[in-house]
């Protein structure tokens, strides 16, 4: 019987999974202190992890690890040097959450452009009539956005952006240009430049050396005064100094962030005070139905490494 320890819970419907499975046993575990998950990780030969961190002391505890299946898409929260040198296969729930994430990115920039937060609190504050005090909303219709990194959920953002007859770009080096026309995009070369004719940015890419602090001030200051910023990705990817400082000087629009780069933020976080940014806590793919496919795919990924039917497209290569 194989032994799969699951760090952090996961829903309810991925638990059934292994409760049905007789070649399987589980353990949930939510402390995520090192030494205590040194000594829970020994004797497994499978792990589900969500956002916290799976260090390289800890995975090299694991005698019988063969599988860390991440409970969402990204892994800069996992040691890849630590997992290849133990030739440990990671896998991740690459169908589960392109919907969730795409649709929080166009809620973002519906409560943003329309001034959402402004309107409602107009309202129930007993200010309805300084409607016309009010500033002005933007459409969406017509506008350029710029899509950075076209996997599953860029992909599933281009179908709802073209739903509002908005002309998209798309930036990702690895994706051909024909794949991104028959989608209904533009293919573009350079970030950088592309971003300077853009009203509105989503950012999908990884967090590497590469993309670490790639949305700074310089490339801030370069862009319209009507761009909106979203990112959705990863903590990190965009300067959050930087983006205070820029929305203060009225560089651009407004921004949406659900991520950053430390989780939670610190309380000096500028961005928490900024009434022209719009944050959420790292929740954009927290659906009832995603967290129901994020659940069983995690699970379900383990099943099929240990099957050898665990498809290519969902293990990470280290």
């Amino acid at each position: 019987m194989k032994k799969i320890l699951i760090i952090q819970p996961i829903h309810q419907e991925g638990i059934k999974l292994l409760q049905n499975n007789s070649e399987y046993e589980y353990e949930i575990v939510e402390n995520t202190d090192i030494n205590f998950l040194k000594s829970k990780i020994k004797s497994c030969d499978g792990v589900s992890i969500r956002t916290a961190n799976l260090s390289g002391e800890v995975i090299e505890a694991g005698d019988n690890l063969k599988i860390i299946s991440r409970h969402g898409v990204g892994y800069d929260n996992i040691d890849l040097e630590a997992s290849k040198k133990k030739n440990v296969t990671l896998a991740i729930t690459a169908t589960a959450n392109a919907v969730a994430v795409a649709e929080h990115v166009m809620f973002m920039i519906l409560n943003i452009s329309k001034r959402g937060n402004m309107y409602d609190d107009t309202v129930k504050s007993g200010k309805f009539n300084e409607r016309n005090k009010l500033p002005k909303t933007v459409e969406l219709w017509n506008k350029n956005i710029l899509i950075a990194g076209f996997g599953r959920i860029g992909q599933a953002l281009i179908k709802r952006c073209i739903g509002f007859e908005m002309n998209v770009f798309v930036f990702d080096p690895f994706v051909s240009e024909e794949f991104i026309e028959k989608r209904g995009g533009t293919k573009v070369e350079d970030l950088s430049e592309t971003s300077k004719d853009m009203d509105a940015i989503s950012l999908h890419i990884p967090l590497n050396d590469k993309t670490k602090n790639i949305i700074n001030y310089d490339l801030l200051k370069s862009m319209k005064k009507n761009c909106i910023i979203i990112n959705a990705a990863r903590g990190g990817i965009l300067n959050e100094v930087d983006l205070d400082r820029a929305l203060n000087e009225n560089l651009i629009f407004g921004a949406g962030l659900d991520v950053f780069e430390t989780e939670p933020p610190t309380e000096n976080n500028p961005l928490l005070k900024n009434k022209k940014v719009f944050l959420s806590p790292h929740t954009a793919a927290f659906t009832e139905e995603c967290m129901t496919r994020m659940g069983k795919e995690t699970v379900q990924n383990i099943f099929d490494f240990f099957d050898g039917s665990l498809e290519n497209s969902k293990k990470v290569k280290l």
